[in-house]
């Protein structure tokens, strides 16, 4: 596979902004969630039965889509299969792409853009050069839509109007902060021009509530838990993203698509919001044996009626659309 650059962000700035914390990642922040015995609650005491085997699922935080989405995928997968899913609660891309390098994940949920990173040696400092090339990909899912919430208070009508501002970039090391800063990046906006706060969708949330961050950045698939819980008791904007901007993302970092918030989906927000995404994936790892990845892929993808979740956009003819790394052959077994 041939590696790719990021044309018109400055790779450097944007690697100095965001290394250290995606080192951390790496170098065994896992499970750093909810202290609920490695599993976020779903799968703690269950035996595989025999034959079976018991598979660790990393996920992200339990405020967000990857959480509730692994609980449903775990349900179909034990109940299909002789095995039995664990799911963590995890601070989602990077450290997910840790964990399964470390070998402490076998699946995890991953954005494309991330697992391209990691895998090609790019993008990232902790990958610059340096590239994990055990990850192995399963399929891809649905959209990851990048939402920038901002209080009407702000006055915030365009990225540049946060210059001078406080704004939410996501957990640190987490690809909402990679999306973030790529994004006010085109904007013409670096970390000196702007006050950077770093945390989890449900904080990110509180501190909007609370005038404590001019903007919040929340990537997921709508409609985003944490945003549908703060437009239920605080009055939001979600910051539309201009074609001229959705143009320039697209032609300096080619995983982003175009995509749209239908207007209705959160509490307030009646008209349709133009924004990017990119593309939630199952990854898994290259020495997991092959029979067990494609004994999950089948039970996922001959079970996705079972599955509420993004389940409108989880399909099996769309499953290698913007599959950014190699496919494990136990997936590739399934798919072909």
């Amino acid at each position: 596979m041939a590696k790719r650059v990021m044309n018109g962000i400055d790779r450097r700035r944007l690697l100095k902004a965001v290394g250290v914390a995606g080192v951390a990642g790496l170098a065994g922040c896992i499970g750093e969630g909810p202290d609920d015995g490695g599993n976020g609650g779903n799968g703690g005491d269950e035996e595989p039965e025999e034959g079976g085997e018991r598979i660790t699922w990393h996920a992200g935080g339990t405020d967000g889509t990857y959480y509730p989405l692994s609980g449903e995928i775990k349900n179909v997968v034990d109940d299909n299969t002789p095995h039995v899913v664990q799911v963590q609660s995890t601070g989602a891309s990077v450290e997910n792409v840790g964990s399964l390098n470390e070998g402490t994940a076998d699946f995890a949920l991953i954005q494309n853009d991330i697992a391209y990173f990691a895998y090609n040696g790019t993008g990232l400092e902790e990958f610059e050069g340096n590239p994990i090339e055990s990850i192995r990909g399963v399929a891809t899912l649905y959209p990851e839509t990048i939402h920038i919430i901002v209080s009407p208070d702000a006055n915030v009508q365009s990225l540049e109007d946060l210059e001078g501002g406080t704004v939410n970039t996501g957990d640190l090391g987490s690809g909402t902060q990679v999306n973030a800063l790529q994004i006010l990046e085109t904007a013409g906006l670096t970390t000196d021009d702007f006050t950077e706060q770093n945390t989890g969708f449900g904080t990110a949330a509180d501190q909007i509530r609370d005038g404590d961050v001019d903007a919040a950045f929340i990537v997921g698939g709508w409609p985003v838990g944490a945003v549908e819980d703060l437009a239920t008791t605080t009055e939001i904007e979600i910051l539309n993203l201009d074609q001229g901007t959705r143009d320039a993302l697209l032609s300096d970092a080619e995983w982003f698509a175009e995509d749209t918030i239908p207007g209705g989906t959160y509490e307030g927000i009646d008209e349709d919001v133009e924004t990017v995404s990119v593309q939630a994936m199952i990854a898994t790892r290259e020495d997991l044996d092959e029979g067990l990845v494609e004994d999950v892929t089948t039970a996922i993808f001959d079970n996705v009626d079972q599955i509420e979740t993004k389940g409108d956009f989880i399909d099996v003819e769309t499953a290698q659309e913007g599959m950014s790394i190699d496919l494990h052959p136990g997936a590739e077994a399934y798919f072909n």
